[in-house]
């Protein structure tokens, strides 16, 4: 097996989007979405997407059907008579966005969340599981410096835990 791992379509991972991209985004605001993680756009998505900001500056896009399946479920169960937990909601969805891949495979990024993960013109775009992350390359090396623990002790730590 090479250096780039193949998903298989037919293995349990059909949908897990993986691996790291540098892209432009356009004067628009658009970015294109790399062919090896549509791929693995589950087909009930319809080729639509939400698009949301993460708590670590960036932007988080879930399929539509990921978005249903792990974030609106969660979202439901909240209590909206919870301060917190209303506060949650009202931060998390105030920016998200709905949009649909173009014909050239471009999503549209809405200017508040391009402002809130300090994006310019370069965008490093990772594959995160069930999600893809939109990043500013410089804000994503700051926080992967910023970490105290090395990749074996997190990976340690976590696969112990969960494995």
């Amino acid at each position: 097996m090479g250096k780039n791992v193949e998903l298989s379509q037919t293995s349990n991972l059909k949908f897990m989007f993986v691996g790291s991209f540098k892209y432009s985004m356009d004067a628009k605001g658009r970015i294109a979405l790399p062919a090896k993680l549509r791929k693995y756009v589950n087909p009930e998505a319809n080729n639509s997407f939400v698009l949301t900001r993460n708590a670590a500056k960036c932007i988080d896009i879930y399929p539509m059907d990921r978005w249903k399946e792990l974030v609106a479920e969660k979202l439901d169960s909240l209590n909206q008579f919870d301060p917190k937990e209303a506060m949650f909601i009202r931060m998390f969805l105030q920016e998200a966005a709905e949009d649909s891949l173009d014909s050239q495979s471009r999503l549209l990024i809405p200017k508040t969340l391009i402002e809130y993960a300090e994006i310019k013109n370069e965008v490093l775009i990772l594959g995160v599981n069930k999600r893809i992350e939109v990043w500013n390359p410089g804000v994503y090396e700051s926080y992967i410096k910023e970490n105290l623990q090395s990749y074996e002790e997190i990976a340690k730590d976590v696969m112990k835990r969960n494995g």
